[in-house]
């Protein structure tokens, strides 16, 4: 299940893709249009500050902005930064996880075809593919 972290988060993005300018956009500004609280939105937008997903200023006409043109932001890349891996089961999620049963597991083809259709879905999206121009 994607949380609100990661809900949040493509909300942002659409936000400044949108309201695009040139300029910093305030993060006040970004809470009052997504109807989320901004102490909520400070957390979530410096992950994505620290994982190049947005440019932070601050001061004076401070406030974020996105790297990239939407274009070149899949959905599936802002998701798993804020999730985490979207892998289905622990053993094709996590690196350090060994199971005994791989080599037998009757059910291991499932999960790998879920989890392609999954990675698939999310990373031909983009974010451009997100927004509205009013």
């Amino acid at each position: 299940m994607i949380s609100t972290k990661g809900r949040y988060a493509l909300r942002v993005m659409i936000d400044l893709a949108e309201h695009e300018n040139g300029n910093y956009i305030p993060l006040k500004d970004i809470a009052e249009r997504q109807e989320i609280s901004k102490k909520y939105l400070e957390i979530i937008v410096k992950d994505m500050v620290s994982g190049g997903l947005l440019i932070g200023a601050s001061g004076k006409g401070g406030g974020y902005k996105l790297c990239r043109k939407p274009g070149e932001y899949s959905v599936g890349e802002i998701i798993e930064l804020m999730e985490g891996s979207l892998a289905s089961v622990a053993c094709l999620g996590e690196k350090s996880f060994d199971c005994p049963r791989k080599a037998a597991c009757q059910t291991l083809p499932l999960w790998e075809e879920y989890d392609k259709m999954v990675h698939d879905f999310f990373y031909g999206k983009k974010l451009s593919d997100l927004i509205t121009h009013k």
